[in-house]
């Protein structure tokens, strides 16, 4: 295995770990996840499973959907990310819950914004090793390459809103009200649909792409 290679695992192996401390900072904030968590959040709510095997089942059903239609786009990162993610980000949940016990607002609002910034970090590390991408990624991916058509923007807005509108229900079907229903489905899940795209790019211009030792293009 070369050096580059090397790094490349490390790379995938470093986002997928920052990645689910930051879903568990998160949901600890309650302010509102990104949309696959929305959907995992209620899928989580209505069903008697902890979240970490939750995780790895719903996107074993989606790598089995990207089996049949577009092997190229899983990886080692996928593997990864399907066995490791969801019970970090159980573990991260935890440890946010020893360390602030009794939040106010602004504490909510710090840990959001940290969640952010280090879920924007984890991404890009994540796609610039490029050892394939996550059972989520993969379908709003291969849809838009089948359908030439809708461009992969459309395609992923499409999947997000699905996955949000999904996740409402799930959350109202488990007797969740409203209020409740804000802390997976708010001004976090709205920020990230915003501002993911340019931290992320920053991140791969700053310390992604310099850390992989590759030019950019």
């Amino acid at each position: 295995m070369n050096k580059q290679m090397k790094k490349r695992i490390v790379m995938s192996l470093s986002g997928v770990v920052i990645c689910g401390i930051s879903v568990g900072m998160f949901k600890h904030a309650a302010l509102g996840v990104d949309p696959f968590q929305t959907l995992m959040s209620g899928l989580d709510a209505v069903l008697p499973i902890r979240f970490g095997s939750l995780y790895v089942f719903v996107n074993l059903i989606l790598l089995s959907f990207a089996f049949a239609l577009d092997r190229s786009k899983i990886g080692l990162a996928t593997f990864i990310n399907l066995f490791l993610l969801g019970y970090i980000a159980e573990g991260s949940q935890a440890f946010c819950v020893r360390l602030f016990p009794e939040q106010t607002i602004v504490s909510r609002i710090i840990l959001l914004l940290a969640a952010i910034v280090l879920l924007c970090l984890a991404s890009s590390l994540y796609f610039t090793a490029d050892l394939g991408v996550s059972t989520y990624d993969a379908v709003s991916l291969i849809w838009s390459e089948r359908q030439k058509r809708i461009p992969f923007s459309v395609c992923r807005i499409i999947t997000d809103l699905i996955c949000v509108s999904a996740g409402i229900v799930l959350c109202r079907a488990a007797g969740m009200t409203w209020m409740e229903v804000t802390g997976t489905v708010g001004i976090g899940t709205i920020v990230t649909a915003f501002f993911m795209g340019p931290l992320i790019t920053w991140f791969n211009q700053k310390i992604s792409t310099p850390l992989l030792g590759e030019k950019q293009q």
